[in-house]
């Protein structure tokens, strides 16, 4: 398909630039397609009437990382500012990153980061064709993983970047409730809007909750530059589902429950362990699965999602959910009445469409 197919007109003020607060109190579109689509306007907190008891929600336990690093490009005498956007963990000493300018980073070039008295210093040691860079540290496993911790920032998406700073506020803003694994450079932003109260209420509703690991690279926010959705090439990202979830999620839908996917990296790291026979089954790898319309979606029956950018990946893996058409009116109806977008955003609940005979 043509990316333009998937492009629409934002107006910047429906950009949110802080989360709702408390998170459960942001709004919900519910899309229902059809013959005529159904646009129903609820909140978060409508989530359990809208379920049916024995249906079961599926949480990404990822963590975000401070994978933001400010430094300089060391060559012989020349240094130079550099930036660098961890996104993919490649072995205990060495990530994938995105640098920029990167295209003035050379083979054997040392990246210097400080902050805070600490120094953790890197060489680049290959450069890919998709732009990445994989930088070979200083440090290994934990004592890597502290000394980002102490050097980087969050990560906050370009379209909030672009307008303010990040600040400490966003340490915990920018984290879901179920964040546990360390190795995400983005959240699984539809995860921000639970809160404790809202998972009691599921509970109550007889709501199973059930938890899956994908590690969000800086790749989701990459803007497509081809033109043609065939032609466009998905970073890895790691991920993991476990046999019990599996199983779990097998025997929700034996008896005719729903799996709701909670944001679109629970339901890529779902979708990718259902790819093989025998349906869903326990997986842990990397995936760059890619969703476009006319994809077999096999593994869950309900998306629950922010509004996401245009011509984007997620704009394009909702669209082969609820139909293209659809999520087009769908948006509309959102900017119409002023629903907050991305990451800080609102959120929708997107039912398939029905199959066409």
């Amino acid at each position: 398909m043509r990316v333009e197919d998937f492009d629409f007109v934002l107006p910047n003020e429906r950009i949110a630039l802080r989360p709702a607060r408390p998170r459960d109190s942001a709004r919900m579109l519910v899309v229902q397609p059809g013959d005529t689509a159904e646009l129903s306007d609820f909140g978060v907190r409508d989530l359990p009437l809208l379920l049916e008891p024995g249906d079961a929600l599926v949480f990404n336990d990822t963590k975000v990382i401070p994978a933001q690093l400010e430094g300089k490009r060391v060559r012989g005498d020349i240094e130079a500012r550099i930036s660098a956007t961890l996104h993919l963990r490649a072995a205990a000493d060495r990530w994938k990153a995105f640098v920029r300018p990167g295209k003035k980073v050379q083979l054997g070039d040392v990246l210097v980061f400080e902050e805070g008295g600490v120094t953790l210093t890197a060489r680049a040691e290959e450069k890919s064709p998709a732009g990445d860079v994989l930088l070979v540290f200083d440090r290994s496993a934990a004592e890597l993983d502290e000394a980002i911790a102490s050097v980087g920032h969050i990560p906050l998406p370009p379209y909030i970047a672009q307008k303010r700073g990040e600040d400490e506020q966003d340490r915990s803003d920018y984290q879901t409730m179920f964040a546990e694994k360390d190795g995400a450079v983005a959240a699984p932003t539809a995860g921000l809007h639970f809160t404790p109260d809202l998972l009691a209420a599921l509970d109550a509703r007889g709501i199973e909750q059930h938890r899956v690991t994908l590690h969000v690279g800086a790749g989701t926010f990459l803007p497509v530059k081809v033109d043609d959705t065939d032609d466009h090439q998905m970073h890895a990202e790691w991920g993991e589902v476990s046999e019990e979830t599996a199983a779990a999620l097998q025997a929700v839908k034996a008896r005719g429950n729903k799996v709701v996917s909670v944001g679109t990296t629970s339901l890529r790291i779902l979708e990718s362990a259902a790819q093989g026979s025998g349906g869903l089954q326990a997986f842990a790898g990397e995936t760059s699965i890619f969703i476009t319309p006319g994809y077999e979606f096999r593994a869950i029956d309900a998306l629950m999602t922010n509004f996401h950018l245009p011509r984007s990946t997620l704009f394009m893996l909702v669209s082969a959910l609820s139909g293209l058409d659809v999520m087009k009116r769908a948006y509309t109806h959102a900017i119409d009445h002023e629903y907050r977008f991305y990451s800080y955003g609102d959120a929708s609940l997107l039912f398939p469409q029905k199959p066409t005979v």
